[in-house]
């Protein structure tokens, strides 16, 4: 797996950063800070979080030889790594490789004026703003499936690898990473007319959850592309 500090601190490197020298994360010698008391507060952050939607914007043409192999042809044996995780009442999967971290639910910078699909904002990550997305509302969950279970269980975020660089996703619950047996996933994605069926790459039953698998690449392209 990728070290996701690394991940994350080449691809923002070029950022002003002054949050992390200056800043609540720094020295805390910003003039600025008496005003807005928090760096997430300040314009300063916000024109940082903007400007790194663009470029993810700007890096949304993907490498097609990158991922020219597909899925199957990269698992060995007869088991497949997933990371299975909840968002309301909807148990997903998605592959082990495109988990960066999970991380503790970290407060969420809302950009005014700025009414994207799926984007909630930016968050901090080790002082580095990443976009923070809805994947319920990209997947295009219903609300009554997203609504909280009565379990008492701890929500985090999910540090995914894209193409164009990591992105948040906030969960309900992660059940973990687990190896699958390739005959326990079905192909099948039934009739389903919901957006979530056009990233499904397939249904297995786990515990005694019907989980859906989630196709990664198109799912973090359209992840990537709600951004631009």
């Amino acid at each position: 797996m990728t070290d996701s500090v690394d991940l994350i601190q080449q691809t923002y490197t070029a950022v002003d950063d002054c949050w992390n020298r200056i800043g609540v994360f720094g020295d805390k010698r910003c003039p600025q800070l008496e005003r807005h008391i928090h760096c997430r507060n300040c314009e300063v952050y916000g024109a940082a979080a903007i400007a790194l939607l663009d470029r993810y914007g700007n890096t949304l043409e993907l490498d097609d030889s990158q991922y020219g192999q597909s899925e199957a042809s990269l698992e060995t044996g007869e088991q497949r790594s997933l990371l299975i995780f909840r968002l309301g009442e909807q148990w997903l999967a998605i592959a082990s490789r495109r988990l960066a971290e999970v991380m503790p639910v970290s407060p969420i910078h809302v950009l005014p004026h700025r009414k994207t699909r799926g984007l909630l904002g930016v968050t901090n990550v080790r002082g580095t703003l990443v976009a923070c997305l809805s994947l319920g509302e990209l997947l295009g969950l219903e609300a009554q499936e997203l609504r909280r279970s009565n379990q008492r269980v701890i929500p985090r975020m999910l540090i995914l690898q894209s193409d164009s660089g990591p992105l948040v996703a906030p969960v309900d619950e992660v059940s973990g990473i687990q190896r699958i047996a390739l005959d326990k996933i079905s192909t099948s994605k039934g009739e389903d007319s919901r957006t979530i069926s056009r990233f499904a790459a397939g249904v297995l039953q786990w515990q005694g959850q019907s989980i859906t698998l989630l196709d990664d690449e198109p799912l973090l392209q359209h992840m990537i592309g709600s951004l631009a």
